[in-house]
């Protein structure tokens, strides 16, 4: 009899390498699907909380518009960033006029990078509100950064103006130790939290530095809201 012609039987390991790849594959389409499926929801609870936040560090604000800081000037937010671009929000009142502006910011902290946003004034050229936007920092300790009162009044009205040449800022933002603050571009920081209030300050500093020369030239083209 002529066995040749006979098909080797498939080995248990054949089988099993078959049926991980079905597997595999069927999860592969369920995970696809899923991600698809929940990718609008998602991208709508993030600028949900985006807003919120927005709100919170410009209290008076009932609306918001995404723009671009360039070096050829400011300009609304669409499609790609331009090269060396900077985003901000403006965020305009009940009646369409510029209630302030809201800037992101981040930098490490104890644990991990610490994500901000703040509040800014065109008026007074400082800080006036704070908001976190993400934090992995130790619970109890690095969370003061949001809960404790003396912390957060340092954002009242924290100067960050410009140099004569509008090129910079004339004082850099510094944490200095807990009950040391003399200047107004000063941040008193949290004892027991020195760490994260550095990261904020260099959060501010970093961003102000970056994005101020660029915005402050062309402020009064956010004055009132497009319609």
């Amino acid at each position: 009899m002529n066995t040749s012609a006979i098909p080797p039987q498939a080995t248990p390991a054949t089988s099993l390498v078959k049926t991980l790849g079905i597997v595999s594959a069927v999860c592969g389409l369920i995970i696809v699907g899923a991600y698809q499926g929940t990718y609008d929801a998602a991208a709508a609870n993030r600028r949900l909380a985006l807003e919120r936040t927005v709100f919170k560090v410009v209290p008076a604000a009932k609306s918001m518009v995404e723009w671009q800081a360039t070096p050829q000037g400011i300009r609304p937010a669409g499609g790609e960033p331009a090269p060396g671009a900077v985003k901000f929000y403006a965020a305009y009142d009940a009646q369409g006029a510029l209630a302030g502006i809201a800037v992101e910011g981040a930098a490490k902290g104890y644990a991990d990078t610490v994500r901000i946003l703040f509040g800014y004034s065109p008026d007074c050229q400082c800080v006036t509100g704070f908001g976190l936007v993400a934090s992995k920092e130790t619970p109890g300790i690095g969370d003061k950064i949001v809960t404790n009162h003396e912390f957060l009044a340092n954002f009242d009205a924290l100067d960050v103006k410009l140099n004569a040449e509008l090129s910079a800022l004339a004082n850099q933002v510094k944490v200095v130790k807990h009950g040391t603050k003399s200047q107004a571009w000063e941040i008193d920081a949290i004892a027991g939290a020195t760490v994260t209030s550095r990261a904020v300050g260099k959060a501010i500093n970093d961003s102000a530095q970056q994005l101020l020369p660029k915005l402050v030239p062309e402020t009064e083209k956010l004055r009132k809201k497009e319609s």
